[in-house]
């Protein structure tokens, strides 16, 4: 089974604790903080690998978790860093953050990688928190928190030559005469369902050539599954239209040829731009006297095309067309990027202009006043709520970002109730 699309939840590891320990060693009763920092989270990391060709491994398995970092030590030992997650895809795997829509990275070639969701790093121990006044500090600080996100896996085949045309054209009956590939064959419409891929050995040189189903007309809006198919034919660098010519199922092939141009227009202009030569395909069983042969070969060349009289069935014309293929495929500078793409800021999502606001404010329902913050939180969770040196750490923090000032201007009094996570407090204004 070939799956070309794939929906999974992603998520770094959390950064190790920084440690509250002290020096007790004989004859130093009254050491000083010694606490090790926390170990960095490890890291989501893609990487495009030549073994794989579908995303069928994310079919059955929808979540991936790096490894977190652990806690920091004693002798200002650092905690471990969590092992980084290698999660391997095709090469052409395109990865979309989902609640953007923004693409992230376009892994085109075996060995791309990126790293799609970094681990959060580790908490500093104690030992940093000494000073000339706090002398013992009891606190240290939180590791980063992970980061989790969902991700959209897309796998664009990369081929050399992409087959195009309407259904039941002979696409799938080139493919096979021209490679060792053993597409699904039958007269019938959407024989193939999905891309197949072969290998085109010229002798002196070798080309991949990629099958698709056929192009409907509304393709380019999804008819018939066509953004899917469409989307695969942007890797190529050269498209065969094939335009079958027998008129055995009443079709007129200037048109059929018209239509299909115009939906890939339609899809991306760009895909017009590239070289195109035309399969007049079942040549073996046209009607006697037809002219159609005739008409697309004007039609197509008045437009700036070559027209390749073909019979897959038989083998007819196909050393000339494939030699026409080579040629142009040598010559065509593969072009992978794409029009009107908005690309992941992973710049703006570290700088995170939000992280170190603090919103203050009153909540009738239960008469508390609230403080929410990311860093806040990170900074509340590295308190010793038992410790009047870590307290007055978080105070001075509240203090020195306005938030004292915020509080008493919301109307916050002596003894009433001030709310941080889960915990509530009463204020006293020292």
């Amino acid at each position: 089974m070939f799956v070309d699309r794939a929906k999974i939840i992603i998520k770094s590891g959390r950064g190790g604790n920084g440690a509250v320990t002290f020096r007790r060693e004989l004859f130093v009763p009254e050491g000083g903080p010694d606490g090790g920092d926390g170990g960095k989270g490890g890291d989501v990391v893609f990487v495009a690998d030549h073994n794989m060709h579908t995303l069928m491994d994310f079919k059955y398995k929808h979540r991936y978790e790096a490894q977190n970092g652990t806690d920091g030590m004693k002798k200002k030992r650092y905690g471990k860093k969590g092992e980084d997650l290698v999660i391997k895809v095709p090469p052409g795997t395109v990865i979309i953050d989902h609640n953007s829509g923004f693409v992230m990275k376009d892994l085109v070639n075996p060995g791309d990688s990126f790293v799609a969701a970094k681990g959060g790093k580790g908490g500093k121990g104690n030992v940093h928190f000494k000073n000339s006044v706090r002398q013992a500090p009891n606190f240290a600080e939180a590791g980063g928190e992970a980061k989790e996100r969902v991700v959209i896996l897309e796998l664009k085949t990369i081929a050399d030559v992409g087959l195009v045309g309407f259904p039941n054209v002979g696409k799938s009956t080139i493919l096979s005469a021209a490679t060792s590939a053993a597409p699904k064959i039958a007269n019938y419409h959407f024989t193939t369902i999905d891309p197949n891929l072969g290998v085109v050995d010229m002798g002196y040189t070798s080309f991949i050539m990629a099958d698709t189903a056929g192009i409907l007309e509304g393709a380019h809006r999804g008819v018939g599954r066509g953004i899917r198919f469409l989307k695969h034919i942007e890797r190529t660098s050269v498209l065969i239209h094939v335009v079958d010519v027998s008129g055995s199922e009443g079709r007129d092939p200037v048109d059929d040829f018209d239509k299909v141009n115009s939906e890939l227009e339609k899809y991306s202009p760009k895909l017009l731009k590239k070289p195109q030569i035309i399969a007049a395909n079942k040549i073996d069983i046209m009607t006697p006297g037809s002219d159609n042969l005739k008409k697309l070969t004007e039609h197509a060349e008045n437009k700036g095309y070559k027209v390749f009289p073909i019979s897959a069935y038989t083998n007819q014309g196909m050393k000339e067309i494939l030699e026409e293929a080579s040629k142009l495929v040598q010559e065509a500078e593969k072009d992978i990027q794409y029009d009107d793409i908005e690309y992941f800021d992973f710049e703006k999502e570290e700088s995170d202009a939000e992280y170190k606001k603090i919103n203050a404010y009153f909540e009738e329902k239960t008469g508390a006043y609230v403080l929410e913050g990311k860093q806040l939180t990170k900074i509340f969770n590295s308190t010793n709520l038992n410790d009047i040196g870590s307290l007055r750490y978080l105070y001075k923090y509240l203090e020195k970002n306005g938030v004292i000032d915020e509080l008493k201007r919301l109307g916050i009094r002596d003894g009433d109730t001030l709310c941080i996570e889960d915990f509530e407090f009463e204020y006293f204004d020292d």
